[in-house]
């Protein structure tokens, strides 16, 4: 088994545990959401389908899906350098707060955490998961993965299935949607057509 996947559900399950001991504020929202079971948090923490894909959240911003909320957890600097279209900043330590917590727990939202390499977003995962709110996700591999996927794709290699094809053609797209690159034209595309028109045929020349 991978090493940074044994180091990552270690630190999941450590976060886990230390949630045990969070209070709630008593001025946080009038109808608060039910507290998750520690038992029910640690099996969900192993549940892959809590990590959303690049592409998925890139597709679903390029649609203008209206139940994305992403929400950044960086720290308030490094979200103004540089974010997803439509993300707000709630870091940790902001969401026991009135305002960080207006973000969650609204029916139809699903919420996807995004930092740059995903281990903050993890831990933001964990921490809003045990304190009962529901349809939260992690955008896996972070800002770091974005860049990779989304802003500067690979291109497959000769032998690759097709749909890594298929796949690289969408980033391709993506990637224009959100840095506004010019599609490079060919050479073909470049080359100029001469057209040769023909001759009216004349009275003089022998025509009818």
């Amino acid at each position: 088994m991978n090493r940074n996947y044994i180091f990552l559900t270690l630190l999941m399950l450590a976060l886990a545990l230390g949630t045990l001991f969070i209070k709630k504020e008593p001025a946080l929202p009038e109808t608060p959401p039910e507290t998750l079971l520690p038992e029910t948090l640690l099996w969900e923490i192993i549940q892959p389908t809590r990590y959303v894909s690049t592409d998925q959240v890139a597709k679903m911003i390029i649609q203008k899906d209206p139940s994305l909320e992403i929400v950044d957890v960086r720290s308030p600097k490094a979200f103004s350098r540089f974010t997803l279209p439509g993300a707000v900043n709630v870091p940790p330590d902001s969401l026991l707060s009135p305002s960080g917590s207006d973000y969650f727990g609204i029916p139809g939202i699903k919420v996807v955490f995004i930092s740059d390499d995903g281990i903050l977003a993890d831990q933001m995962w964990v921490l809003a998961k045990r304190l009962g709110y529901k349809d939260l996700y992690v955008m896996k591999g972070g800002l770091n993965r974005w860049m990779e996927t989304i802003i500067q794709p690979k291109e497959p290699g000769e032998g690759e299935p097709y749909t890594a094809f298929e796949k690289y053609e969408f980033r391709q797209g993506a990637r224009l949607y959100f840095t506004g690159a010019k599609v490079k034209t060919t050479k073909a595309t470049k080359t100029k057509v001469v057209v040769r028109r023909k001759k009216k045929a004349t009275v003089a020349s022998g025509g009818c």
